[in-house]
């Protein structure tokens, strides 16, 4: 499976959570979608989309059919959960359980000891493997674009969407169990995209959230504002996030990023940098001028 295929499925499967008749109701709003939004049946004769249809499943179907047999999709686990969850009575309690105690075991630890340059970086906390912090009660991550975060449920019984609950302001996320004190209530870091942002029921016992920043190029340093800060200057962005970028993106991306840790760190950015080499060869060139209270805006 591509990556191309995987990018949509957070989407898509957070839609189909929303579906609790299956297949066809999900089938059944996209069909409403290109119905009502696009020219898909209106544009083109009956016999075109409907050879279309036939085209893109049957090429679905065929990989089925070549592939090495994957354990049954979201969809299809949501539809089977009862009769799954009935051999499994006991399992959801140790199943938390391990979730919470590998949390435990991960927990961001605190920087003590920096070099006079890192001196201010003293307290805050080791970013984790994802860029983001892992605290006692749940996790986050991001990249440049999104931030996504993992809450793992306490819970006796088996956990649904419908007993979630979380809401997703555009500077504000609430998530915990219905009627139950929340897990995450407070301001987030920065602003998010409201449409863009979801969040899915995963494997019955942990809330799956995904925020869409709108400020792409800075790095957050906690999720809520009453979090532990993170030192953003040891981030580590994946080369291989940057590689999927266009080559204009990229640059203005890494520009930013190297500008921020200039800042950071007090040293100057690459337009300041510019400028001092313009001022130096200005000064090359014109030995008799003062230049001592010469300063940059």
């Amino acid at each position: 499976m591509s990556a191309e295929e995987e990018k949509f499925d957070r989407l898509l499967l957070a839609i189909a959570e929303q579906h609790k008749n299956g297949i066809p109701e999900f089938l059944g709003t996209i069909a409403s979608f290109l119905r009502r939004k696009t020219d898909f049946f209106s544009g083109a004769s009956q016999s075109k989309w409907e050879g279309l249809l036939l085209k893109v499943f049957q090429k679905e179907s065929e990989l089925v059919i070549e592939e090495p047999k994957n354990e049954p999709t979201k969809i299809e686990t949501a539809k089977k959960e009862p009769e799954t969850l009935k051999n499994k009575k006991d399992e959801p309690i140790s199943e938390i359980r391990e979730v919470e105690n590998s949390i435990q075991e991960e927990l961001s630890t605190p920087i003590n000891e920096a070099d006079d340059s890192e001196k201010d970086e003293v307290g805050k906390l080791k970013p984790n493997a994802g860029n983001g912090c892992t605290l006692d009660k749940y996790s986050w991550t991001q990249t440049l674009q999104e931030v996504e975060i993992k809450v793992p449920l306490s819970n006796s019984s088996p956990l649904r969407a419908r007993d979630i609950a979380v809401t997703i302001g555009k500077t504000s996320l609430k998530v915990g169990l219905k009627n139950q004190e929340p897990i995450i209530n407070g301001q987030l870091n920065a602003e998010v995209k409201q449409e863009d942002s979801v969040w899915v029921l995963q494997d019955n016992k942990t809330v799956l959230i995904t925020l869409e920043k709108i400020n792409k190029m800075t790095w957050w340093d906690r999720l809520i504002t009453t979090d532990p800060p993170i030192s953003t200057r040891k981030i580590n962005p994946e080369p291989s996030k940057l590689s999927d970028l266009d080559g204009e993106t990229r640059s203005l991306v890494e520009k930013m990023m190297y500008d921020q840790r200039q800042k950071e760190m007090g040293l100057p950015t690459s337009e300041e940098k510019k400028k001092m080499e313009i001022l130096e060869k200005f000064k090359m060139q014109h030995p008799e001028m003062d230049f001592s209270n010469c300063k940059f805006n």
